[in-house]
């Protein structure tokens, strides 16, 4: 099976899985249409509440995009046991004290970050007898719930210490457009799109026999503090064979995020330029790119030309999204 085979089969059992009424809102504060997962703890969750579930670290709670990423037969078997929002939140906010108040959808991020670190790290609303500690092994908990959830109660006591990424906002990418695109099969080529950021990887749709394709496809990274360029790759899908490469470029987000951050909340400022990242012959940059602040969003146009291949040029537009938003 291709790579797009199964993401798209992935994407089929997760959607039936979210068509559950209690799935259609976020776990955590009742916003609706959650397109974000935790796929350890089994809850699906909104944009907002995803970004303190990144921070817990993947060890209490490994966040994942339910249209983006590419999800593992084991994660969705995980999600599937559980059964959805309502079954996950009959354990783990079974005791939350009387007066008091879960998020809403506007609460503000202290809000949602100290009732989300009660619920999953702190384990304040569970029942006590389910709590795990290190001195209790999973085995001796009568539950049944996946094993991979009460996995993420876990207190660990190693002593070495984990690596928990600590991500500062999410950048969505909008795969606007390919122009010339190089040809991969007798006359054509079926392209798509793969973006790389760390360990994330995410990609468009395939679009058959276009060297010219429109996606206008919107596709979300989370960035760590510690970032480093997006790579972006085109493909093209081969049906009974390896997928062919159709070019790469590098993506210097540094401009826009140094940007954005040095001006604070875009909505308090009228449209105008406010970074740019500029062409140079060590980027694949077709003029400058140029990040402005449009409607209260700090957003930058992007035209790449392809590398390491005989054609082809890709357009983008970056959107930063603070976390705290």
């Amino acid at each position: 099976m291709s790579r797009v085979q199964r993401i798209t089969s992935a994407n089929g059992r997760l959607k039936n899985l979210m068509n559950q009424t209690d799935n259609r809102i976020c776990a955590d504060c009742g916003a609706p249409d959650p397109k974000w997962a935790s796929a350890n703890i089994g809850v699906f969750i909104c944009l907002k509440c995803c970004g303190v579930h990144r921070n817990l670290g993947a060890r209490i709670s490994k966040v994942l995009s339910v249209q983006l990423d590419d999800w593992s037969d084991e994660d969705i078997d995980a999600m599937i046991e559980v059964g959805g929002n309502s079954s996950a939140n009959a354990i783990y906010e079974a005791y939350i004290p009387e007066g008091y108040s879960k998020p809403g959808p506007d609460s503000t991020h202290g809000e949602r970050s100290r009732f989300i670190r009660s619920k999953y790290e702190l384990q304040e609303f569970l029942k006590s007898s389910l709590r795990i500690t290190s001195r209790k092994s999973s085995a001796s908990i009568q539950s049944s719930f996946s094993t991979k959830i009460l996995d993420s109660f876990r207190i660990k006591s190693s002593k070495e210490p984990e690596t928990v990424v600590e991500y500062i906002g999410l950048l969505k990418v909008k795969v606007v457009k390919g122009i010339n695109l190089a040809i991969r099969d007798m006359l054509t080529s079926d392209p798509y799109v793969v973006l790389t950021l760390g360990k994330q990887t995410i990609q468009t749709a395939v679009i058959k026999s276009n060297l010219n394709p429109v996606w206008n496809e919107e596709l979300m990274l989370s960035v760590p503090q510690n970032f480093g360029p997006v790579k972006l790759q085109v493909y093209d899908y081969d049906t009974f064979s390896a997928d062919d490469i159709m070019g790469e470029a590098e993506i210097d987000i540094q401009p826009l995020i140094t940007s954005a951050m040095v001006y604070g909340d875009p909505e308090m400022f009228s449209n105008m330029q406010i970074g740019k990242w500029l062409k140079s012959q060590d980027n694949a940059l077709i003029e400058d790119s140029i990040v402005n602040i449009i409607d209260g969003k700090v957003k930058q146009q992007v035209s790449l030309k392809l590398q390491n291949v005989e054609c082809g040029e890709i357009y983008l537009q970056l959107e930063w999204l603070p976390l705290d938003q």
